[in-house]
């Protein structure tokens, strides 16, 4: 029997050869700080040490650790935490924490040899970048991982552990933060899913008694609608439950059935044909998936393609008829031209996973879910539980980004075949189904039209979006132009563009970066036609004032100040310094409570709430904290549970403003009660009075629910105000469908970008970024500018790299694997500068609204407006890749 040293220990290897060492790890050692994402070598989640050398795991077979030591990252700092953990938890060098353990062991590696060798010295960035290259993570924690592996190198975290800014930091450092794929309960069976091999088909004579009889098969259910017809590769045909994911797969490879090929058509330019076939006829229509957040609206359908949706036009007849006549007139200052962008998908790190377990009535249900609550009223709907049988668990989410805020095929499957199994069975996908079936931000198409005034004022906008929507609907991303830059008359329209590909879903501030890729580079072209500063017309055109704010202090930049046009650059490398605006909504959740307790002379804060790597729980107990004058680490919070007080969705920024709130007011009810059931005051002269309170108190409960805002100074309104009636059934929508509330204020963004071009190649890169946010008080100021960071390098990635690969002929999604569908990595996270403007939302309760969309609206029009101002060509496609570069180059030069 071969054996292998892990953490210390002499542990047998299996016989089979087959067996890869991340399995042995994960699921016969239950070491499950060790990840396993990409499955090829390319994320380095799974990284581990062989005999101190750093290797991904997911593709070294078992039978090559025989005879060595393993290093993982729960023995890594099984005697104390290394430096590079304690540098990681310090400066917040993580947020969902899924890729932290492989980014950890990493980096400790390069530590000690730098150590031996060099010292104290500080390594480069560029050093750095080169050692972590084969490392990603889609929160976009590099920044801090730059810092934190500095300053480990430079012995700043020798020998003392510090206190972290995020609370769970510690767990997420040493593997020991367990995720939905890392649940095991005693029995539990592996679930996957079949899925359709074509684009359109019916699917006939579906018979499950082959993998039934499969040797280890427990469960098979069909997972096919009523209609029985597959209008996407990759929809849910039918589900296995099995004892490993092996046999799993074996059944699914017997069942049998007969697909009657229909009719399919693939992207955007294809479905608008004239003679495209049809996704849904009239009939089928209600099946089409809901991408919209807001619950979305009617609109006419003509093939493909539904829409127009104009509800935020205004004057739209007006807008046109201007629009048309200086069109006509060859008017020097209207700007017209047409955008496109990519698909770009969530990638979450953790996958969309889900692990079911019943136990006589109860049905409990670990989800990598955006909302724990939302879930345990929609499991409960569906199957027609009572609400207080059904139990969500969500301790620790790998991300989210918009993709797991709804009911997902993963739960259903997972429920279904537990039920059937009558044994907890897990259903985890793979990393092809998700990059392929779990949404995505949608492809579009943009028409934009801008015409400024003889007087120099915005007269009319016209901007027209057919979003690639596969089979769903209610895109918006004209509309939102409606909240920003007042004009006499505006035209905006959306149109949902269906195909036979899989639905879109939520993506970070959803509609508003392609949105900004349009508009703000219009606004940049008609700043130069009237020859005016880029910043001091968007001053004159937004009079909202979080970003007046905000356009004075980026336009006292130094790298705004001295930028240079094109015209007066040259050589092979150019550099060139571009600015754009965001908003986003101000939301807060209806129902949102928080439970303050003391329990054995400690405070414990609780809400149905989760932290999706944003800082939830951090936010919590900094709030109480503060008001105690204690420590964050004081307090031990609650969340992730949806048997606890009902808590908000994590997406539309809205967390932070839905839960500080009440938890400010519980705070005064708790102190109130503290007070009224001292034994004893504090002792004269005590420099911690609430800490003795609070340690001499008996048990205590009370509960808050998030109250209404205070009335908002003079000037500021609820942005939907400014889209007048229709903006207020919009905001009705919101409330009671969603739960949703618009506060007064606007959060919003202003960033300065500077990139460096390469003329030869085409190669873009993000040199300084200046990110300029209006977003009320900081909750947590080390996690806002995480936020921050993530936000931008997300931002980044679309601009540069991102971008669905489909086949235009089957369907099939072809960048479904990390190595295809490109992320950005260490090296491409730019030296950050970010400014908070904390004024703005005194009206609400604690002064603080979200920052996660915000942060990265503006940013792929910033850095376009840089390339213009560096080559003096507009980019009109993004991903900006370097053949577009080069081919607009070489037409340029040749015009």
């Amino acid at each position: 029997m071969k054996v292998m040293t892990i953490n210390g220990r002499s542990e047998p290897l299996p016989d089979d050869q087959d067996a890869l060492l991340i399995d042995v790890i994960r699921d016969h050692l239950d070491l499950t700080g060790t990840k396993l994402v990409c499955g090829s070598g390319v994320c380095g989640a799974c990284t581990v040490l062989l005999d101190g050398e750093p290797v991904v795991s997911c593709l070294l077979p078992a039978s090559a650790a025989a005879g060595k030591r393993v290093t993982t990252i729960e023995g890594l700092g099984s005697a104390g935490l290394h430096p590079v953990q304690r540098a990681f938890m310090a400066l917040d060098a993580l947020q969902c924490g899924f890729c932290t353990p492989g980014f950890v062991v990493e980096a400790a590696a390069f530590h000690d040899h730098w150590r031996a060798s060099r010292g104290t010295a500080v390594p480069t960035r560029e050093e750095i970048a080169a050692a972590l290259s084969g490392h990603l993570c889609r929160c976009g924690a590099y920044e801090g991982i730059h810092r934190a592996v500095a300053d480990a190198c430079a012995g700043r975290f020798d020998g003392f552990d510090p206190n972290a800014p995020r609370l769970e930091a510690r767990d997420k450092v040493t593997g020991l933060a367990r995720y939905t794929v890392d649940i095991h309960h005693d029995g539990q069976l592996e679930g996957v899913i079949l899925r359709a091999p074509v684009a359109h088909a019916r699917i006939r004579n579906l018979d499950l008694s082959p993998a039934r009889a499969v040797a280890g098969v427990a469960a098979a259910v069909s997972l096919l609608s009523e209609d029985n017809v597959v209008r996407f590769v990759g929809a849910p045909i039918a589900a296995v439950a099995a004892k490993d994911r092996r046999t799993a797969l074996d059944a699914i490879a017997a069942i049998k059935f007969d697909c009657d090929a229909l009719p399919a058509v693939v992207g955007l330019d294809a479905a608008r044909r004239e003679d495209a076939p049809i996704v849904f006829e009239r009939k089928d229509r209600k099946r089409a998936h809901n991408l919209a957040e807001g619950g979305g609206g009617p609109a006419p359908w003509k093939g493909n393609v539904r829409g127009p949706s104009a509800m935020f036009s205004q004057k739209a007849k007006r807008a046109k008829d201007w629009l048309a006549q200086a069109r006509a007139a060859r008017n020097p200052l209207l700007v017209e031209q047409t955008f496109r962008v990519p698909t770009q998908q969530h990638a979450c790190l953790e996958p969309h996973a889900a692990v079911a377990r019943f136990d006589g009535d109860q049905l409990t249900v670990h989800i990598s879910t955006q909302a724990v609550h939302d879930m345990m009223e929609k499991i409960a709907k569906r199957y027609d539980l009572a609400r207080d049988k059904v139990r969500v668990i969500a301790d620790h989410v790998g991300g989210g980004f918009g993709s797991k805020g709804s009911l997902g095929m993963e739960t259903i499957a997972a429920i279904e075949l537990a039920r059937a199994a009558k044994a907890p069975v897990r259903v985890a996908f793979d990393r092809e189904e998700e990059l392929s079936v779990t949404g995505y931000r949608p492809a579009a198409e943009l028409q934009i039209a801008l015409l400024p005034s003889k007087q120099g004022a915005l007269k009319a906008l016209s901007l027209t979006a057919h979003a690639d929507t596969g089979t769903g609907v209610n895109s918006l991303i004209a509309g939102l132009a409606r909240l920003i830059y007042p004009a006499e008359a505006k035209e905006l329209v959306d149109f949902d563009v269906l195909s036979n590909l899989p639905p879109g879903a939520p993506f970070r501030g959803p509609g508003g970066p392609p949105m900004a890729f349009a508009l703000e580079q219009a606004i940049d072209e008609a700043a130069l036609r009237m020859n005016i500063d880029p910043i001091e017309l968007r001053k004159r055109w937004d009079p909202d004032p979080n970003r007046q704010r905000l356009y004075d202090w980026a336009a006292g930049l130094d790298v705004w100040r001295n930028r240079k046009p094109a015209s007066m650059q040259s050589g092979r490398y150019r550099r060139g310094v571009g600015v754009a605006t965001g908003y986003w909504l101000y939301l807060w959740q209806h129902g949102s409570s928080v439970e303050l307790a003391i329990k054995g002379g400690r405070i414990v804060a609780s809400c149905a709430v989760q932290d999706i790597g944003t800082g939830t729980r951090s936010v919590i107990a900094s709030t109480v904290a503060k008001a105690f004058d204690l420590e964050p680490q004081d307090i031990e919070v609650r969340i992730g549970h949806s048997n606890l007080p009902q808590g908000p969705g994590s997406g539309g920024s809205r967390v932070t403003a839905s839960i500080v709130p009440p938890t400010l007011l519980a705070v005064e009810k708790l102190k109130t009660e503290i007070q009224r059931t001292a034994p004893r005051p504090p002792l004269p002269g005590s420099n911690a009075p609430w800490r003795e309170l609070i340690a001499s108190a008996p048990d205590l409960v009370v509960s808050a629910k998030r109250p209404k805002d205070g009335k908002p100074p003079p000037g500021i309104r609820p942005a939907l105000r400014e889209a007048g009636f229709i903006g207020l059934v919009f905001g009705w929508v919101l409330r009671f469908i969603n739960k949703m509330a618009v506060g007064a204020g606007v959060p919003s963004s202003v960033q300065v970008v500077e990139v460096e071009v390469d003329t030869w190649l085409g190669k873009v890169r993000v040199l300084n970024a200046h990110v300029g946010l209006a977003i009320g008080k900081l909750a947590a100021p080390a996690l806002a500018r995480s936020q921050a960071a993530g936000a931008l390098i997300q931002g980044i990635g679309y601009a540069l790299y991102e971008t669905r690969e489909t086949d235009p002929v089957t369907g099939h999604v072809l960048s479904a694997g990390m190595e295809d569908y490109r992320i950005p990595g260490i090296a491409d996270m730019p030296r950050l500068d970010v400014h908070f403007d904390e004024a703005g939302f005194d009206h609400v309760p604690g002064g603080s609204v979200g920052i996660g969309e915000v942060a990265t609206v503006p940013t792929s029009a910033a850095i376009a407006n840089a390339i213009h101002n560096a080559i003096g060509i507009r980019p009109t496609e993004i991903p900006f890749r370097p053949d577009r570069l080069v081919a607009a180059l070489k037409g340029r030069d040749a015009a």
